[in-house]
């Protein structure tokens, strides 16, 4: 494969987009940003591709949905500057990424399974907005913004007016957390509380937590591909 990327073969912009669902000026996008390498050019003016830009392409193509466009520009610009060394960081760094998501999702079922929605909280276990972002490693401000949108309903007391977090506040709260560190905007949260909090079952949860799973192992399994195709990528630079 890698005699075939360092063939003398030449490639016009076109012969790259076609398979790809590209514009041409997307390919020229793709050099200027250092996600293929600098084409040489004819005695006109005009690019002149080989198959090794054809592998640049398809590495790149490969590795953007499980790193993203970011890191996947990142990663073969690393590459086609001659710092492997950095892009493979940049790889440690999605996959830790992946698996910290693998362990917020273990929180968050760990989370579910602990909830008893139909006891009532405990009229004692309270606490305030200060103490509580402190122990969800949150701001203060974000505890409001979550009120605003339905995630977390602290009661106010009458006589100083502050936010009061019982059980059931600091329960909401927990998991708005989780799930944001998942990935999940308020307002899809904000339906899957208010079932928890008056509805007393988890079944409608039971959705949610699939489709992230089938997430996580989609991005495993694009690494993988990505990571096959860098491999060749790499083989045929030499």
């Amino acid at each position: 494969m890698g005699k075939n990327l360092q063939s003398g073969e030449r490639l016009r912009p076109v012969d790259l987009a076609r398979g790809h669902g590209l514009s041409t000026q997307a390919i020229r996008n793709y050099e200027e940003a250092g996600i293929l390498p600098a084409a040489d050019r004819t005695p006109s003016g005009y690019r002149a591709y080989t198959p090794l830009h054809a592998g640049a392409l398809r590495a790149f193509l490969a590795l953007l949905p499980g790193h993203g466009h970011p890191t996947a520009t990142a990663i073969m610009r690393a590459v086609n500057e001659d710092a492997a060394d950095e892009a493979f960081r940049l790889i440690d760094e999605s996959h830790a990424q992946l698996l910290d998501d693998r362990r917020t999702l273990r929180a968050v079922e760990t989370a579910l399974s602990d909830l008893a929605p139909a006891t009532a909280p405990d009229p004692g276990g309270t606490t305030f907005i200060g103490p509580l972002a402190r122990r969800l490693g949150i701001r203060p401000a974000t505890l409001r913004k979550w009120e605003e949108a339905g995630l977390v309903h602290p009661r106010r007391d009458p006589r100083t007016g502050y936010r009061v977090y019982d059980e059931a506040a600091v329960r909401d709260a927990r998991l708005a957390r989780q799930l944001r560190r998942g990935g999940y905007p308020l307002e899809q949260i904000a339906p899957l509380i208010a079932h928890v909090r008056t509805a007393g079952g988890l079944e409608p949860l039971e959705a949610a937590l699939s489709d992230w799973h089938g997430r996580l192992s989609a991005r495993g399994r694009a690494m993988l591909a990505g990571a096959a195709e860098l491999e060749a990528y790499l083989r045929a630079r030499g």
